[in-house]
């Protein structure tokens, strides 16, 4: 009996944005790819032992203050060493809800994966709200149904990479 590939979604959401982006990704994958396993923690629940397990990661965030949020951070911080060397070679993509371009936070995605040695199976998917105000940053996020449908047509590439072996 074959064990089924798992795809870990480690994300942080504080206005819900970054969350509708999750859910929608998850939702690609599972509809391409029945016997993908797909595991969405928040980043405060996420352990090293779960970056161990999982064959392929999604790292989902809010852009804040132009970086990735700081309980993604966290979880980075909480699990770099004890899964470095430990996961090379694995696939990720990245989300990013951002409120102006988002390009700083997924440069700092990509130096923690570099450092991991993870393999980029996608250019990071940025979702801008052009939020700028106080009031519009700390709105609940609506994201739009294209976006939400990157999401989905990237998760299930994703699964179907995972499925086939290519990655």
């Amino acid at each position: 009996m074959t064990v089924p590939p798992t795809l870990l979604i480690v994300y942080h959401s504080h206005t819900g944005g970054t969350l509708q982006m999750v859910h929608a990704l998850q939702q690609g994958a599972q509809q391409a790819a029945e016997a993908l396993h797909v595991r969405l923690l928040h980043a405060s629940d996420a352990h090293t032992e779960d970056v161990l397990q999982a064959d392929a990661y999604v790292f989902a965030t809010p852009e804040n203050l132009a970086a990735i949020s700081g309980l993604l951070k966290d979880f980075f911080d909480r699990t770099y060493y004890g899964a470095l060397d430990r996961i090379q070679g694995r696939p990720y993509a990245t989300l990013i809800c951002a409120g102006s371009d988002g390009s700083n936070a997924a440069r700092q995605i990509a130096r923690i994966a570099t450092g991991w040695r993870l393999q980029a199976v996608a250019e990071p998917l940025i979702v801008c709200t052009h939020a700028q105000t106080p009031e519009a940053i700390a709105a609940a996020k609506q994201i739009a149904e294209a976006d939400l449908q990157a999401c989905r047509d990237l998760g299930a590439s994703l699964a179907a990479g995972l499925e086939m072996g290519i990655f």
